[in-house]
């Protein structure tokens, strides 16, 4: 039986590219006949999200730490992100992540679907329950470094003290509230963290 490192290098082998998966939904949003049933009943959500996507991959840049905190791995580095087009969190998460990943070429980043990957995704669970993405495996030939997602820790404790008093649409809107005004800056801060542990 294949060992964990080599069933992740299968699921990484498979994947896209960042580049190829927001080509993906642009040509979605032109042809929306490519789309699964889901993302057709998210269509519009779709759009939103490319918006900010976009936005994001405009305005972002590295900081000097970030820059040489990622530039500082000198070994390969496997990063594979389990996600679908219509999440909005992946949205507000993805392009700084790609952009990070883009600083070094020892990291190698793919996207894979979690509705054509459930094995994958149920190996990494929130909470040891929920299907919650984006979720992001970084691993090495050797061993898994760390995993992070489906969203910024600061993000899910806000969830989770607002979630009784909030009906669904809110906390949806109280979430993107958040992404707007925090602008990165605790995924941020939580991958410098990441990135020197998986480096020492």
């Amino acid at each position: 039986m294949e060992n964990k490192i080599e069933r992740l290098k299968i699921w990484f082998n498979s994947g896209i590219t960042y580049e190829a998966f927001s080509e993906f939904i642009n040509e979605g949003l032109i042809n929306p006949a490519i789309f699964d049933e889901t993302a057709l009943k998210y269509s519009d959500y779709i759009k939103m999200n490319k918006q900010r996507s976009s936005r994001i991959e405009k305005t972002f840049i590295p900081d000097q730490d970030l820059v040489q905190i990622a530039q500082g791995i000198s070994g390969e580095q496997y990063w594979l992100v389990i996600t679908e087009e219509w999440c909005g969190d992946s949205a507000q998460n993805l392009p700084y992540i790609a952009k990070i990943a883009a600083l070094n070429k020892n990291i190698k980043l793919k996207i894979v679907f979690r509705d054509e990957n459930i094995e994958l995704m149920d190996m990494y669970l929130t909470n040891g329950k929920s299907r919650s993405i984006p979720k992001l495996v970084v691993f090495n030939n050797n061993r898994e470094l760390f995993t992070w997602g489906p969203r910024p820790g600061a993000l899910q404790k806000y969830i989770s003290e607002i979630s009784s008093s909030r009906s669904k649409e809110e906390i949806l809107n109280d979430i993107h509230l958040w992404y707007g005004r925090n602008k990165g800056i605790e995924l941020i801060k939580e991958f410098k963290e990441l990135l020197l542990k998986s480096s020492s």
